[in-house]
């Protein structure tokens, strides 16, 4: 029974992960451009549904490679909140730039360096998030 109920929270605390990190990504990416946004009329509504439409995204890609990091926190009971902020910013940048980190590293000219910031900043968001709802007690049904 202790078994049904941690997968059940992992399956909740991902879901909040992938809407903070959704959430994080959309304020990062539409803050620019917030005025023409206002100016449009499109108001909250418009962005909390990007902002699910982008948490479905998100949970749909990053499932696999979010499955292994939980896997391996949950199998070595890992609890610091360090940890998973830290494997969620690593995961949103091996997304990013395909396991190719020396790629691009040192271009600051290149257009893509902020998005790749605001995406690690959603990930580490999202790991830490996935920590509150499930990480402070990972191992915890052994």
């Amino acid at each position: 029974m202790a078994v049904l109920s941690r997968i059940a929270m992992i399956v909740l605390a991902y879901i909040l992960a992938c809407i903070a990190a959704s959430l994080i990504l959309t304020i990062g990416t539409l803050t620019p451009e917030w005025d023409d946004l206002t100016a449009l009329g499109m108001g909250s509504l418009a962005v909390w549904a990007v902002v699910m439409v982008g948490a479905a995204v998100i949970g749909g890609i990053v499932m696999m490679p979010a499955l292994l990091v939980i896997a391996l926190t949950e199998g070595f009971s890992w609890r610091s909140s360090l940890i998973y902020a830290a494997l969620g910013g690593v995961l949103a940048l091996s997304l990013s730039y395909g396991l190719d980190f020396a790629g691009l590293s040192g271009d600051r000219e290149n257009p893509l360096m902020r998005e790749r910031e605001v995406l690690a900043a959603a990930g580490i968001a999202g790991g830490f998030v996935y920590w509150l709802f499930a990480g402070r007690k990972a191992g915890s049904w052994k």
